[in-house]
């Protein structure tokens, strides 16, 4: 890929202001004391004019650098002025914003008077130093695509004041050593946000040699998300006066003094609350139910929810080639999968379809395994992986109640943070339960009034086997009247997903409380009568064609009646659409789910004196 050098575009910026053109610059458009009146001529004011006014041909973008404009009036006015040193060192700013600048090249250092570059949403590796003017106070890289910080080792500009690093791939050890004092004596801004950076003691432990620093952005960065943030940063720089586009009362430094003194307390990990509340908007699955169908079998169904959520494990890995790894349950959990948080997409509820009883029984029959390479010798290793949650079954109501509560501790915060940004995965599902009489062996089948009789040598004798008293006839009466039920293999369906954002995490936000709204939804006997309506309405269209293809064109009368026929059918098929569009859809809900995602925090004094011990046990 060629690279796009930022001496280059700026020089085309610089072109299109066309200094020497029209109504700038030297020509005979410029009415001076000696120049005849003409209608070639322009006053000086009518030149200035046409470079502001809003509708004019020859007002250009201007907004990335404020002294353009000023340098075109200059272009009327003193147009002798402006020779290639005089512009170069007329530039204080530069505001080159998404065009696909790779490479900062030493055609910078000809702006030797140069104060502020905004370079953000460009594609800059790296940062070369060496080609950064010396008059440089500010300087802004966010979102580029910089992955380290390894070439600013010498030649900084001594007077930079703000520096603009966010949404960027740092956050290693290397690069916080890039981040002190010796190298910014005089950084008063600096914005670190949307990085990757996890330890938040060696950062702090850095920026704390900031002589100068006052401002700091550090939102979007994974170590945010633990407890301790910010009341420990609050304490390590006592300097700073504003985190995170908010300013720093006494009241809230008094709250966390001397936090930063018990830094073995301080661990980098996220305890995270999911609470599901209270379901509403299913139909009743039982409102349709015929009156005459028959006792057996007879169906439950209940209702429960399941969402997937970033937690911790730790697990001894041993040296193999390949190895198949059986996927790792928790007592929480009814069923997990491990792998990647940045693989969790919508297509985890894709196989959410109707499954048969034979699915199920091969499900609950196969555990569920990961394949896994593992390249390191028997260590103890801490990784995240989502946890599919379920919570209790319950039968239908208006308004189920779940106060379903999880607790999530996660080491990993990329990964929470990656699993933040993309959202949480919400599913309703149903599960049906056939139940069968057992087998007919176990009720008894004789009368329990009679008596069972036998025939041996031509005489009738009373068997040993005689009715009971009263009280057998009673038992064998309930027994038979309530028999023992055998349950098939439950059957489950998906009846809604949501996307649940959870983005606002990251920024410092501290709880997320949605009431999540799914489809509509009907009912599973209206979708079998929708369909059996269907078939009928195909089975006497094809009827109609069949009797239509038979008759013959002497059988006049016959088709006549065929057709008379086949209109009243198509009445009553009408007839019957009208009552599926009134029975099926009369009846559609939204279904609703109450759910909060808190993240712990340490935000008042209070809550640190009676949370530290916490953490400490």
């Amino acid at each position: 890929m060629s690279s796009n050098k930022l001496s280059a575009v700026l020089e085309e910026q610089i072109h299109r202001l066309c200094l020497n053109d029209f109504p700038c610059g030297h020509g005979t458009w410029r009415k001076t004391k000696d120049s005849r009146e003409g209608a070639k001529t322009e006053e000086t004011d009518a030149l200035l004019d046409l470079l502001s006014c809003p509708h004019s041909p020859w007002q250009h973008d201007e907004s990335w650098s404020p002294q353009a404009p000023a340098l075109r009036q200059l272009a009327v006015l003193t147009p002798e002025r402006l020779h290639t040193d005089f512009i170069y060192n007329y530039f204080i700013t530069f505001r080159i914003v998404d065009k696909d600048v790779t490479v900062i090249d030493d055609g910078l250092l000809k702006f030797s008077k140069l104060e502020e570059l905004v370079l953000s949403a460009n594609k800059i590796s790296d940062i070369p130093a060496e080609n950064l003017p010396s008059t440089l106070k500010i300087l802004e890289l966010r979102a580029n695509q910089l992955s380290a910080l390894n070439s600013l080792n010498n030649s900084l500009p001594p007077r930079l004041q703000y520096l603009g690093l966010g949404s960027n791939s740092l956050g290693s050890y290397d690069d916080v050593c890039y981040l002190t004092g010796r190298h910014w004596p005089q950084l008063v801004c600096l914005d670190l946000s949307d990085c990757e950076f996890q330890d938040q003691q060696s950062l702090l432990k850095a920026l704390s040699t900031l002589p100068c620093l006052r401002t700091l952005v550090l939102e979007g960065n994974p170590f945010t998300l633990a407890p301790c943030y910010p009341g420990f940063t609050v304490d390590s720089l006592p300097q700073l006066s504003c985190l995170d586009g908010s300013w720093i009362s006494p009241e809230e430094r008094h709250c966390f003094r001397g936090l930063a003194k018990k830094s073995d307390l301080i661990v980098d990990r996220a305890s995270a609350t999911v609470s599901v509340g209270r379901m509403r908007g299913i139909p009743d699955p039982l409102m349709s139910v015929d009156e005459n169908a028959p006792d057996f079998p007879v169906i439950t169904y209940s209702y429960f929810i399941t969402y997937e959520f970033l937690s911790h494990q730790t697990v001894n890995l041993v040296t193999y080639p390949s190895y198949t790894f059986p996927a790792l349950y928790m007592s929480n959990f009814d069923s997990e999968w491990k792998f990647d948080a940045a693989h969790v997409t919508e297509d985890c509820f894709s196989d959410a379809d109707l499954q048969s009883n034979k699915n199920c029984e091969k499900e609950s029959s196969k555990p569920d395994t990961q394949d896994l390479t593992v390249y390191t010798g028997e260590t103890c290793h801490d990784f995240a992986h989502v946890s599919r949650h379920s919570t209790s079954k319950l039968t239908w109501s208006e308004c189920m109640a779940f106060s379903d509560t999880q607790t999530y501790i996660v080491n990993d915060l990329g990964g929470l943070k990656r699993f933040f940004n993309q959202g949480l995965y919400l599913t309703i599902e149903e599960e049906k339960v056939l139940s069968w009489p057992a087998a007919s062996e176990d009720i008894p089948v004789a009368k329990p009034s009679q008596t069972v009789k036998e025939k041996k040598g031509g005489k009738e004798k009373e068997s040993p086997i005689k009715s009971g008293s009263t009280k057998d006839k009673s038992k064998d009466k309930k027994k038979k009247s309530v028999p023992e039920l055998v349950q098939d293999a439950p059957i489950r369906r998906v009846l809604g997903s949501v996307h649940v954002p959870l983005q606002s995490l990251v920024r410092r936000g501290q709880k997320v409380e949605v009431l999540c709204e799914l489809a509509a939804l009907h009912t599973e006997s209206e979708v079998e009568a929708t369909q059996t309506l269907e078939k009928d309405l195909g089975k006497k269209t094809k009827e109609d064609k069949e009797s239509k293809q038979r008759g013959g064109s002497s059988t006049k009368q016959k088709n006549t009646a065929t057709s008379k026929g086949k209109g009243k059918g198509r009445k009553e098929c009408e007839e019957m659409d009208v009552h599926t569009d009134n029975s099926v859809f009369a009846h559609l809900k939204l279904m609703t789910v109450e759910l909060s995602v808190e993240l712990e925090k340490w935000q008042s004094a209070s809550e640190a004196q009676l949370l530290l011990p916490h953490q400490n046990s």
